[in-house]
């Protein structure tokens, strides 16, 4: 089994369809697109705001549109990441992949709107 084949088992096993971003946090998530294999969602949080617990259970590439301090929960309230002692920055233009996301929230922390496009790849 290549690893492809590992994250789609694993996603569809781990996370059921009540944690998708679509389902726990539709306030933040607008599709934009959908088809059988892919899905752009737009995302948005704005300061101040906490996402509720969802998933991203596809592998997709992010086009970051705005960014802000923010800090990223595990389904158990641990911090697991925050932006302000990361290592590295993001920031708005920058485009980058992110694997399937596990149960998370995300807080947004600073000043302005976090805004990131991501194209889901469903195979």
């Amino acid at each position: 089994m290549n690893q492809d084949e590992t994250d789609k088992t694993t996603c569809d096993q781990e996370w059921p369809d009540s944690l998708d971003a679509l389902v726990a946090a539709p306030a933040h998530h607008e599709v934009l697109l959908e088809n059988e294999r892919v899905r752009v969602l737009d995302s948005r949080i704005k300061p101040g705001e906490t996402v509720p617990v969802h998933t991203h259970r596809w592998a997709s590439l992010l086009y970051v549109l705005g960014t802000s301090d923010f800090i990223r929960y595990d389904n158990e309230g641990n911090a697991v990441f925050d932006s302000r002692t990361a290592a590295s920055s993001i920031e708005a233009g920058m485009v980058t992949w992110s694997p399937p996301l596990q149960a998370h929230s995300v807080q947004n922390v600073g000043n302005t709107e976090i805004r990131v496009i991501s194209i889901e790849l469903k195979d």
